[in-house]
This record gives C-alpha cells, sequence and structure tokens, in this order.
C-alpha cells in the first residue's frame, strides 16, 4: 500500500493523470477483498490488483475512460453469472469498484 502511494505522489508531482480503482464492497467469493487497489496509468499500464481476468480488465477500461473525462465511477464486477463462467472466471461473487481520477498537482 505505502508504495502504491507513493507511486501516487510522484505521479502527479511529474503532471501526470491516473486513476485508483479500490474494492469498496465484495458478496460472496471474490478473488480480492474490500480495500485491494490497482493504480492505472495514463499509458493502460497498470500497478497492484484488484484480482486480474475479465473483471479487471472492464475496471481497467473505466479507469481509462476517468482518466480521460475526470469523472469518478462505481463499477460493479458480477462474476455469478454464466458468461464469467465460460471465460474462465470461477469466483461467483460480485465487487463493487470505486474508480478515481487523480489529476496533477498545478
Amino acid at each position: 500500500m505505502k508504495e502504491l502511494l507513493e507511486e501516487i505522489a510522484k505521479r502527479r508531482a511529474a503532471g501526470e493523470f491516473t486513476a485508483l480503482a479500490t474494492i469498496v464492497r465484495t458478496k460472496g467469493s471474490t478473488p480480492r477483498k474490500a480495500g485491494a487497489k490497482m493504480l492505472v496509468l495514463s499509458d493502460g499500464k497498470i500497478l497492484g490488483t484488484i484480482g486480474g481476468g475479465c473483471g479487471e480488465a472492464d475496471v481497467w477500461s473505466e479507469a481509462m475512460e476517468a482518466i480521460r473525462d475526470g469523472s469518478p465511477r462505481l463499477v460493479q464486477v458480477d462474476l455469478t453469472i454464466d458468461a464469467a463462467e465460460d471465460t474462465g472466471m470461477i469466483c461467483g461473487g460480485i465487487m463493487d469498484v470505486l474508480v478515481e481520477p487523480i489529476v496533477p498537482v498545478k
């Protein structure tokens, strides 16, 4: 966690827009629990994880959009649907993920 916060501070000071994704609630079996964080950089790279797989990819897409439009959003990752089973996501739970754009220091 400390490393992630240091990275956020470094990126903000360098003038880079980023987005922080934080699991705020889980229900059922999920790969990570509330509090897990992932930082998405403006070039698309990620630091940290909220669990990997298609669910993380969905949150990554929303984070990239948050970097572009500057608006926070709450993303629900549903790992209970049949499609999740078809793609190898077998957790069976739901995660609510807060995606917050982080703007550079002026």
